[in-house]
């Protein structure tokens, strides 16, 4: 479970995150929205360990980990994707999954010298990983194309792939639906909910698709002006006169299913 307790951002005059406090179980697939400008990816940025917080603390557990650098929370097993793919784009599919596992002994020239066997066993150990993954994620018939010739939607897939090839326990993923085409995000969708259940993945994901939102998230975390202002079912927060009012005064109608 993460907790975030009290939590303070500001860049300059601007509040980013203002005391913002939530929780997010094991086991569940929490969704986080809100107007553009509320300080959802900011305190995603926080809790992977890209920004520090002016004031607040981040327990994962029963851990503190405010502050921990992000190679530290990786070991941890709490990963985040971005809105825009950070692919290999020169490596296949294949090669950019057996790259995320840290410290193979691959890396290291003195064992392909002393341990070539060592080595090659481990390569073909993680070459049986990432083909498992993706079977997964039904990406096989692309598994040898360089990266950088993915759609937008497979490079998503690939994103999340890479979090299973470390046995991730909490994902966070930003806009994982942003451009992608309704039969991908059918599919991307249809991989976080069996990562969830069939390898008890915890999710927290900042998105603007309301359908895809109410498919897979319960509960929703809505948040505005740097503040956590609600929490429920997807219905309930859609329903929630605050919410309605905070997304209007940004010129949005939640009814419309656009957060």
């Amino acid at each position: 479970m993460i907790s975030i307790n009290n939590l303070n951002k500001s860049f300059g005059g601007v509040k980013a995150v203002n005391n913002a406090s939530l929780k997010i179980e094991d086991g569940s697939i929490t969704g986080l929205i809100g107007p553009n400008g509320a300080g959802k990816t900011t305190l995603f940025n926080i809790i992977a360990g890209l920004h520090k917080p002016d004031s607040g603390k981040i327990f994962l557990n029963d851990e503190e980990i405010t502050e921990l650098p992000p190679h530290i929370l990786f070991k941890k097993g709490l990963l985040r994707t971005f809105q825009i793919p950070h692919e290999f784009s020169s490596l296949t599919v294949l090669e950019n999954l057996m790259m995320v596992p840290q410290n193979q002994l691959g890396e290291r020239l003195v064992f392909s010298w002393i341990k070539p066997d060592s080595v090659k066993k481990e390569e073909n150990k993680l070459r049986k990983k990432a083909s498992e993954v993706i079977d997964f994620l039904e990406l096989k018939q692309v598994s040898n194309e360089y990266a950088g010739n993915l759609s937008g939607g497979q490079k998503k897939l690939l994103e999340l792939g890479r979090t299973m090839m470390v046995d991730a326990k909490i994902v966070f993923l930003d806009e994982v639906g942003a451009g992608v085409n309704r039969t991908l995000l059918k599919t991307i969708g249809d991989a976080i909910i069996r990562l969830n259940k069939e390898k008890n993945y915890t999710f927290c994901m900042i998105e603007h698709d309301m359908e895809f939102i109410s498919r897979l998230c319960n509960p929703v975390i809505v948040m505005a002006e740097g503040s956590v202002l609600a929490t429920g079912t997807a219905r309930e927060v859609q329903d929630n006169e605050e919410v309605i009012e905070a997304y209007l005064g940004k010129g949005l109608n939640l009814k419309k299913k656009e957060l």
